[in-house]
């Protein structure tokens, strides 16, 4: 039987914002490269944290000047002519308002509702105000941030997890739900013992499972 829920931890893209990745196989498609291949060439094994030049970015290791060069070599030695310029710009969708704010209520709600609250984000130095600035309150949302570039790990590290429920005072793992669209961080999460949900492209049965976890 699960615990009842102290702290609801959010990933942002794939939750708060659509999927980056379902954007770059989509634009794998239009460039003649298997999506996933892409994704791999741009993020590396992302169900692993590894030395791949984008790991080390999202750790705060590496510029991203440094990185898009090492990608673009990486690229070029797997008979690819790939910028990953292009790649994160597609990343951000259509240019339209692309805020899920159904889930940003809930995150919201649950929040003023007494529990604990942190956001657990792989990202980069140079997209730490971008990403910020699309919501209107980040403090109704989340008490803490844990932003990987800034804290030097990344998910699917166990650390990052520990790190989030230290921070919201100590809570047990199994005392927390988490919601991420990697199936990597979800089995991650789910090994340190914390409840995990997989957020799909569809992301209603998620928010129903989370609904369904803190009424419990």
């Amino acid at each position: 039987m699960s615990q009842p829920v102290e702290a609801v931890l959010w990933d942002v893209g794939g939750v708060f914002l659509p999927s980056p990745f379902s954007h770059v196989r989509s634009l794998g498609a239009e460039i003649g490269i298997d999506g996933d291949e892409l994704l791999e060439l741009v993020f590396g094994p992302y169900h692993e944290d590894t030395d791949h030049p984008w790991h080390r970015l999202e750790r705060g290791q590496v510029s991203f000047e440094d990185c898009n060069a090492e990608l673009i070599a990486l690229a070029a030695e797997s008979g690819h002519d790939v910028d990953p310029m292009a790649v994160l710009m597609r990343m951000g969708g259509d240019g339209a308002s692309i805020v899920r704010e159904d889930v940003v209520a809930v995150a919201v709600a649950a929040k003023a509702g007494g529990r604990a609250s942190a956001i657990i984000t792989n990202n980069i130095a140079e997209f730490a105000q971008g990403w910020r600035g699309l919501f209107a309150d980040l403090d109704a949302m989340a008490d803490v941030i844990i932003d990987s570039s800034a804290v030097g790990l990344r998910k699917p590290d166990p650390a990052i997890f520990h790190l989030a429920l230290d921070q919201l005072g100590g809570i047990a793992p199994e005392r927390a739900v988490f919601l991420d669209d990697a199936p990597g961080n979800v089995a991650a999460a789910r090994a340190v013992g914390i409840q995990a949900i997989l957020v799909a492209d569809d992301y209603a049965p998620a928010l129903a499972e989370l609904e369904a976890l803190l009424a419990t």
